[in-house]
C-alpha cells in the first residue's frame, strides 16, 4: 500500500529544535495518516514511514528521534521485531517505543512491554490514548 505522499513523509508542526521528534511506523496508509494527525496536533515533529525496515533506515540517519510508535503487525518486520532491534541496539536503545494493534491479546500486550515497550495501545487510536502515553514518557 502507498501513500499519497510516498512511503515516507516527514513534516513539522510548531517545529524548533525543542520540539519531540516521533517516528510512526505503520503499513496502513490510512492508520498513518489518523496517527500522524494526532501526534501533530500535540506539536510534534512526525516522520511517519511505511515499514520496520524504513524505519530503521531512517533511525540509522536521523539521530534526533524523541519516541516511535508501531504497528504489531506489518510485512516484512513486525512491531514486535522493530521493537526487539531498537532495544538490542546500544544507539537506539534508550528511545521510546509505544506498540499499537487493533488486536487487544493480553499475552502480545504482556510479551511487547516484557521486551521494553513503554506501552501497547489497541487501535482505534484516540488523541487521549496518545495524550496520556507521550506526557507520561516525554516529560
Amino acid at each position: 500500500m502507498s501513500s499519497v505522499g510516498g512511503p515516507v513523509v516527514a513534516a513539522a508542526a510548531g517545529g524548533g529544535a525543542g520540539t519531540p521528534h516521533v517516528l510512526a511506523v505503520d503499513d496502513s496508509s490510512v492508520d498513518r495518516a489518523v496517527i500522524a494527525a494526532i501526534l501533530r496536533s500535540s506539536r510534534f515533529r512526525v516522520t511517519a514511514v511505511d515499514s520496520g525496515k524504513r524505519a530503521l533506515e531512517l533511525l540509522g540517519s536521523e539521530p534526533n528521534v524523541s519516541m516511535i510508535i508501531t504497528d504489531y503487525w506489518m510485512p516484512e518486520m513486525t512491531g514486535y521485531e522493530l521493537l526487539k532491534k531498537v532495544k538490542e541496539s546500544s544507539e537506539l536503545k534508550q528511545i521510546p517505543v509505544v506498540i499499537m494493534s487493533s488486536e487487544n491479546v493480553p499475552t502480545r500486550i504482556s510479551r511487547c512491554l516484557e521486551e521494553g515497550a513503554e506501552d501497547f495501545l489497541v487501535k482505534p487510536v484516540r488523541p487521549s490514548d496518545v495524550y496520556r502515553v507521550f506526557s507520561r514518557v516525554l516529560r
